[in-house]
């Protein structure tokens, strides 16, 4: 008997369960050197992934390294009953948004001041599964 407004929304938390997501925001990485690391894992089964990001040498992948763990527990806090192994979790897309630039001045030549754009990104992480749990 609920109106169109309250089966929308009802249909709405029922996909939002069985996503899994996790997301940084003004993380202190310019969004081009985290795009580059993001694109080594997009896609990839979850733990191929935790291995590329463990050992690339990249400073970007440390915190994209946390923020996978933060979707894999996010997952799991919502398939308790199921096993990382079983569901073959991948990540399913990651995307890197610019965030707010602090912007700082650095002394030129001749009394003149070049502006630095201390740049800072977004991360959302969202994991699929390739098996359906039902």
């Amino acid at each position: 008997m609920g109106s169109r407004k309250h089966n929308m929304a009802t249909q709405l938390k029922e996909a939002r369960k069985s996503k899994a997501f996790a997301k940084i925001t003004n993380c202190p990485t310019s969004p081009r050197k985290m795009r580059l690391v993001a694109d080594l894992v997009r896609g990839v089964e979850v733990e191929k992934a935790l291995q590329i990001l463990k050992f690339s040498s990249k400073e970007a992948a440390t915190n994209l390294e946390k923020l996978l763990l933060s979707a894999i527990a996010n997952w799991q806090a919502k398939n308790e009953d199921a096993s990382i192994e079983d569901a073959g979790l991948f990540v399913k897309s990651i995307c890197v948004d610019s965030a707010g630039m602090l912007k700082r001045l650095r002394p030129a030549p001749q009394g003149r001041a070049h502006r630095i754009r201390k740049r800072s990104n977004h991360v959302t992480l969202e994991l699929g599964t390739k098996i359906k749990s039902n």
